[in-house]
């Protein structure tokens, strides 16, 4: 039987369907990002088992077996992929794992929204002058960029780049040519998961264009 797990903790009442092997919990909102070689990408976590979890998609997945699957909280579990249909996909853990430990999902620190690690260019615009910077992470609500351009915190800024909207945001930390950006008008999670496929994709050399899951 399921048990659901809301993303406080609290149990919830669980849907009724068969299960197989290892008792599996429902997670209903869990947000956690796949690590590869070909990048990282968002996604949900939907169930979650001691020995495999289902995951919701946002789009198509590398060709990648083999993944890293990063939690909120900074934990990681090793994960290979057995299935993939239906804007879903079902893996593996590579040993198995405390179920409660990765409910729990217990940390020192004050949970926040996934940061994608990936790097493309974009013009940074400020004060009517425009110039180079890297954007170095990315998450719904802001950026890490990297500028040899001095920003004073509180600044107001552009970023636009090939394959990345025009988006305004404010400077609100900075650590030598390092700043940290939050965005005026976040991102939504599905807006920036296939944001964040289509510009990795396209750094890669694909042509072809990330294919959005429907839901």
């Amino acid at each position: 039987m399921n048990i659901s797990v809301g993303h406080t903790g609290e149990v919830m009442r669980p849907p009724f369907e068969e299960m197989r092997g290892a008792q599996r919990y429902t997670l209903l909102i869990r947000t956690a990002k796949l690590v590869c070689e070909s990048g990282e990408f968002l996604c949900i976590i939907r169930d979650v088992s001691a020995t495999g979890l289902r995951l919701k998609l946002f789009h198509d997945l590398p060709a990648d077996t083999r993944m890293a699957l990063e939690l909120a909280n900074g934990e990681i579990y090793f994960i290979e992929r057995v299935w993939e249909r239906d804007s879903h996909a079902g893996f593996r853990f590579s040993a198995p794992i405390d179920v409660e430990a990765f409910i729990a999902e217990v940390s020192p620190y004050r949970r926040r929204a996934p940061r994608l690690r990936f790097t493309f260019p974009v013009v940074l615009a400020a004060e009517a002058q425009a110039s180079v910077a890297t954007v170095r992470d990315l998450s719904t609500q802001g950026a890490r960029i990297e500028s040899a351009r001095h920003l004073a915190l509180g600044q107001q800024v552009r970023l636009e780049g090939d394959g990345f909207p025009a988006t305004l945001a404010k400077v609100c930390w900075r650590s030598g040519s390092d700043y940290g950006l939050i965005f005026e008008q976040v991102f939504g999670l599905e807006q920036l998961a296939v944001l964040a496929a289509q510009l990795q994709h396209a750094a890669s050399g694909g042509l072809d264009t990330v294919k959005r899951q429907q839901a």
